[in-house]
């Protein structure tokens, strides 16, 4: 845990009690603040007060001589209206920050040289959090791993000279972190998400470019207009920018040329890495993820050998295009994390010949986006609500059958799939979320594993669950 130091005895107001609130109370208390915490839920806040967490409503609190209030990132800031706690904090002159604008003030009084990468964009930040991850613990690194990937980043090791950070960030996290100052700032891409909380695309755009405008090496993808906007306007501040592309050939930077990645610099183009054979980094957003890892762990001095070892050891992230089995020319690929059409498409763009098992509690706009995709499916295993109505958009174009349950669909994929003579994958991408049947997507993903180890003489790559709900 990081004890936060740099608000000893002072007066801080936290509001929500979920798991990075419960790690970030226990940081500050940890470092000496005079906590106040609350949330409007009321088992929450019992919890709290049960861990001995001091607990009050903060519409009572007097608020002077409050140093900051510190808000999860799920407590609206400013759209659609600012959560009340943010008007009591503005009366009083307080300011509102995060767990993130926590840590880099701790960094910048324990250890202000050790390395910090932090990621962000609209797709692809965790597989990119992850890859740096591994690449760094590969070498030899201590790598401390957190943020919106899943780990509170209060939970992490203390900074310290030579431990480094990777560091996952979402829009709401940048948005309460004024001073964020990353040793490499990572932003991938940017289209519309979380409006809602924003207000307009420019406004989230605006937030997401604090990261990179901050950062000591700005790493910016120039596929969509926003960000290339974006690399134009950091570089022209004179903050050392990296272009990164998918497909583009870019004049400085980092870019895809087939399953190559390819440095450009000063007129000169070196290869830096092949990701063909590494079945973690298929597809060309996962190229333009590895050109973001190369150029971040670059700018933070490891060595191309150290990098290239990394990539090809990168076992993926957990339930996102994760090759989970083999058996024989079949290999099973687990993307339960695909809860809508946008996001099952990467996987299923990135194999030639597929039995797709899909289905779930359907998205709006059902799988209708993935018709260019359909030739590449093989047949169609179709499961939970939205297995009727898949069916009828698949219609007369891909083969199909209304499995129901996943086991079956497992079952059935895998021996149609053995029967095929070229090499395949058994893909469950569902598309859908997965409440009709199960609690969340790891959990239907982590039955998928199950319901394949328990299939003959297939080979498992990863550790097996029992397939239960």
């Amino acid at each position: 845990m990081i004890a936060v130091s740099t608000f000893k005895d002072k007066r801080v107001a936290l509001f929500g009690l979920g798991g990075s609130g419960f790690a970030t109370a226990r940081a500050l208390i940890a470092g000496g603040a005079v906590l106040t915490a609350w949330d409007d839920n009321p088992d929450s806040v019992a919890k709290a007060t049960a861990e001995g967490i001091p607990t009050a409503d903060l519409r009572g609190l007097d608020w002077a001589g409050v140093s900051a209030l510190v808000l999860s990132p799920g407590v609206p800031l400013t759209h659609p209206k600012p959560h009340w706690t943010v008007a009591l904090a503005q009366t009083a002159g307080a300011e509102i920050i995060g767990d993130i604008e926590l840590f880099v003030r701790e960094r910048r009084a324990h250890a202000p040289d050790c390395p910090l990468i932090a990621i962000t964009g609209t797709n692809g930040k965790s597989t990119t959090t992850a890859l740096i991850g591994h690449i760094l613990t590969a070498s030899g690194r201590d790598a401390q791993v957190g943020g919106n990937i899943g780990t509170a980043i209060l939970t992490l090791d203390p900074p310290k000279a030579e431990r480094y950070y990777v560091i996952e960030c979402s829009s709401y996290q940048i948005d309460l972190a004024p001073t964020l100052n990353p040793t490499a700032g990572i932003l991938l891409n940017l289209t519309p998400d979380h409006l809602d909380r924003h207000g307009t695309m420019q406004h989230y755009a605006e937030i997401k470019e604090r990261l990179v405008a901050g950062s000591d090496t700005a790493i910016v993808g120039v596929h969509d207009s926003f960000s290339a906007l974006i690399a134009d306007r950091v570089e022209r501040s004179g903050t050392r920018t990296r272009r990164i592309s998918k497909r583009q050939v870019l004049a400085d930077g980092f870019y895809a040329e087939g399953s190559r990645i390819i440095e450009a610099q000063t007129g000169a183009t070196t290869p830096i890495a092949d990701l063909d054979g590494i079945q973690t980094l298929r597809g060309s957003h996962n190229a333009q993820n590895a050109a973001a890892a190369i150029a971040a762990c670059l700018s933070v001095g490891l060595s191309i050998d150290e990098i290239r070892s990394g990539l090809a050891s990168f076992a993926g992230l957990k339930h996102r295009m994760q090759p989970i089995g083999r058996r024989g020319h079949v290999v099973f690929i687990n993307d339960s994390k695909a809860t809508n059409a946008d996001a099952a498409a990467p996987a299923l763009s990135s194999y030639e010949r597929i039995y797709w098992i899909a289905g779930g509690l359907p998205k709006e706009g059902g799988i209708t986006s993935l018709a260019p995709l359909f030739p590449r499916i093989a047949k169609a295993y179709l499961i939970g609500e939205a297995a009727s109505a898949f069916a009828a958009t698949l219609g007369d174009a891909v083969p199909f059958e209304i499995s129901g349950t996943l086991e079956k669909a497992v079952a059935h994929a895998a021996a149609d799939a053995g029967s095929d003579d070229t090499a395949v994958a058994v893909m469950l991408s569902p598309a859908c979320a997965s409440f009709d049947q199960y609690k969340n997507f790891e959990v239907r993903g982590d039955a998928f594993v199950g319901h394949v180890a328990g299939l003959e003489d297939v080979t498992m790559l990863v550790e097996t669950s029992t397939g239960g709900k």
